[in-house]
């Protein structure tokens, strides 16, 4: 699922109030059919790439994905096998041993990815991770992003303002505009049958 929409229409905002960073007003954000409004962001099982990667600069890459684990005290093996794991999984196991700035802008954005993965969350939360690349890689990690997403089967909420990015990541896209939703559907659906003149033009 995609949030789609201009700058300042709300769509960051409903990406923090389902990963808990803010509280809502009123009604209800449920996840696998359970109310979790009220509870802290750790308690949510949720695992999150930031637009900045937000990766520890003074940690090597496996350090970087091993860091949830550790805070849940795993044991070490457990630990090892997983994070091998991830990066297998975002094909960058060679890069274990480096630090970030040692990464490409396209490898520190898989390691922000393979840590988000490492925990094995119920959703994953995109909130624009590709706007800091350079045009080429940026269409290159798109489809990287969702065959990962398909190969591990999680579900994804993906934040852009990019209408391209949207139609060729997305199963379904909710367009929003001045903080409401006005169209919900496939990117089929949104492209051949605009609900509104608004979604129509943008």
């Amino acid at each position: 699922m995609t949030l789609l929409g201009p700058s300042g229409c709300g769509k960051t905002t409903v990406l923090r109030l389902i990963a808990g960073f803010l509280k809502p007003d009123s009604g209800q954000i449920l996840i696998k059919g359970k109310d979790v409004s009220r509870k802290a962001p750790y308690e949510r099982r949720l695992g999150m790439v930031f637009q900045s990667y937000a990766l520890f600069p003074h940690m090597k890459a496996y350090d970087n994905i091993a860091f949830g684990l550790k805070l849940r005290k795993m044991k070490k093996e457990e630990i090892d096998k997983k994070v091998r794991e991830a990066l297998e999984i975002v094909q960058l196991l060679e890069c274990s041993e480096r630090y970030p700035r040692e990464l490409s802008g396209g490898q520190q954005q898989r390691i922000a990815l393979a840590r988000a993965l490492v925990t094995e969350p119920d959703v994953l939360l995109f909130d624009e991770p590709l706007s800091n690349l350079d045009f080429k890689l940026r269409q290159q990690m798109r489809f990287e992003l969702k065959a990962i997403q398909k190969k591990v089967g999680i579900t994804a909420i993906y934040v852009t303002h990019d209408q391209t990015e949207a139609l060729t990541m997305s199963d379904r896209i909710a367009i929003m505009n001045k903080g409401k939703l006005v169209q919900v559907g496939t990117p089929t659906e949104i492209y051949e049958k605009p609900t509104n003149k608004f979604v129509a033009n943008f």
